[in-house]
């Protein structure tokens, strides 16, 4: 790496902190739910919103990456998520709260979409999905820090300024104008793609869906939409299992979702050493094992213990499966890197799909059914064991 690449390497790090900004949604809205009395169905609301822009965003962004360049993208996703953590400043109405989850979840779509393949412009040559991984290390430090600053602000143990939980958004506001201003700063060289600029935009289109015939594209996106389906699905299910079979109040609960991200924060730092030394096949098999012990466990488990020790499994072993998949499909089609990671980061879908089916579970046979719509993911990863080179 030249001198320039590895200081463009910070600011695409804390851009990756601000990509983490999306997984608030999890235990936010667990304290919407409680603040305006809502079921499970209709709180799994917010988090499927946040994701079903995914599935709208994800193509046009790879294609307006094309046409402004992916630094230009990612600024603008920035901007977006900056004006939805403005919105619950205000209040937290069902309808102010939609219109911020919403934004949040555009803002994310053209992030994940336009970062990723960011990273490949300033990482040359190998070691592309350990670098991902470590940037899901600083994504997961977002992640996890998010239950702890809402539990904070909820007990008044850090200055709330009348705003409760929702502190939470004006400190992640502030982090992410520091993201937007430091990368706006910093030069980035990529490639040409004037060639494409010649090209009709529905061209562009039918050319990126085209590439979903290609097995290993198609395979892929259904491994990204399982993979994020069970990490919104952990996120917002395990409180809820403390909740349902401990007694727990949702202030107590809501260290499960820390938990999580704490085993998943952990799982990226030391997964972007192990992929560097060991086969990201066999590295794939170890936590796509753990995350199958953890269905079991939060299916079964009756004790604080058992509960943690599941949570934590699905915490790690979930945290490499995105870098291992995607990197798997960019490296596919290399010449095709904007619209394969606009293929895939509409992957992230799974996120809407998940909740929506997990919370009618839930309220038809309680939160066990919610696990084993998660473990039906889980069961589709194995089979996607095959795809990943040795």
């Amino acid at each position: 790496m030249s001198k320039s690449n590895k200081m463009a390497l910070i600011p695409v790090m804390l851009c990756f902190f601000a990509m983490g900004f999306v997984d608030l949604v999890g235990i936010a809205s667990n304290y919407v739910k409680a603040d305006l009395g809502l079921n499970d169905t209709t709180a799994n609301i917010f988090p499927s919103l946040v994701f079903f822009w995914f599935l709208i965003f994800s193509v046009p962004t790879g294609v307006l990456m094309n046409r402004i360049g992916r630094k230009k993208t990612v600024l603008l996703s920035l901007i977006v998520t900056l004006v939805s953590l403005l919105l619950p400043i205000f209040g937290e109405s069902f309808g102010i709260m939609l219109v911020s989850f919403s934004l949040l979840g555009i803002g994310n779509a053209l992030m994940q979409t336009s970062l990723n393949p960011l990273v490949s412009t300033v990482i040359k040559g190998g070691n592309l999905a350990s670098t991902l991984t470590f940037g899901q290390f600083v994504k997961a430090i977002a992640s996890f820090m998010a239950p702890y600053i809402a539990m904070w602000g909820a007990t008044a143990t850090i200055p709330a300024f009348g705003l409760g939980w929702r502190v939470l958004f004006p400190i992640y506001m502030v982090i992410g104008l520091i993201a937007t201003l430091l990368l706006s700063g910093t030069k980035i060289e990529e490639e040409n793609t004037a060639s494409t600029a010649d090209h009709s935009v529905m061209s562009e289109y039918v050319a990126c869906f085209k590439l979903l015939g290609k097995p290993i594209v198609l395979l892929s996106f259904l491994g990204i939409m399982c993979h994020v389906g069970i990490d919104v699905g952990t996120n917002t299910t395990a409180p809820k299992l403390l909740m349902e079979r401990l007694g727990m109040t949702l202030t107590e609960a809501g260290f499960a979702t820390s938990l999580y991200f704490i085993f998943r924060t952990l799982g990226c730092l030391t997964g972007s050493f192990f992929l560097r030394v060991m086969k990201n096949r066999t590295f794939f098999i170890i936590s796509i094992v753990m995350m199958a012990l953890s269905m079991v466990g939060m299916y079964f488990g009756q004790s604080q213990l058992m509960l943690y020790i599941a949570i934590a499994l699905v915490g790690y072993g979930n945290s490499n499966v995105f870098s291992i998949i995607f990197s798997e499909a960019l490296q596919a089609v290399p010449e095709k890197k904007n619209e394969v990671s606009g293929l895939m980061i509409m992957g992230l879908f799974g996120g809407t799909v998940f909740p929506l089916i997990m919370g009618l579970a839930s309220d038809a046979v309680g939160q066990g059914g919610a696990v084993i719509v998660m473990a039906a993911g889980v069961a589709y990863l194995f089979s996607y064991i095959g795809k990943v080179k040795a």
